[in-house]
């Protein structure tokens, strides 16, 4: 909550949801959620806003990423990111040939992603 990236120019929160995973979480987590109708089917409206995530396998992101995207994906790469494993270039240049890890070092710096260097 305390992200900029999830605030306006004011500071005041902008996400309506968040889900997290940490270094050490073996799935998604969430926080305390209100649901307004519990025999409803998806009353808290996550599975259609976050089927991949609710589904929480590689197999699921790589049906979406390549319906979305329209692109050929490595499933044992993307696996490799869901399960937190050491960045390396061989997985970037799996999931994007176009990509360098040194393009990402920034990014990467700024979440904490594990990587092999």
């Amino acid at each position: 909550m305390e992200e900029p990236a999830f605030a306006d120019h004011h500071g005041l929160p902008r996400a309506t949801v968040c889900f997290r995973r940490e270094r050490s979480d073996a799935q998604w987590k969430c926080g305390n959620v209100h649901v307004p109708d519990e025999d409803m089917a998806d009353a808290d409206g996550a599975e259609w806003l976050f089927d991949v995530l609710v589904a929480g396998s590689a197999e699921a992101y790589q049906t979406f990423a390549e319906e979305y995207y329209e692109v050929t994906l490595n499933l044992a790469a993307i696996q490799a990111v869901y399960d937190l494993r050491p960045l390396t270039q061989e997985i970037v240049s799996a999931l994007n040939q176009e990509v360098t890890l040194r393009d990402l070092a920034e990014d990467i710096a700024e979440i904490g992603y594990p990587t092999a260097e």
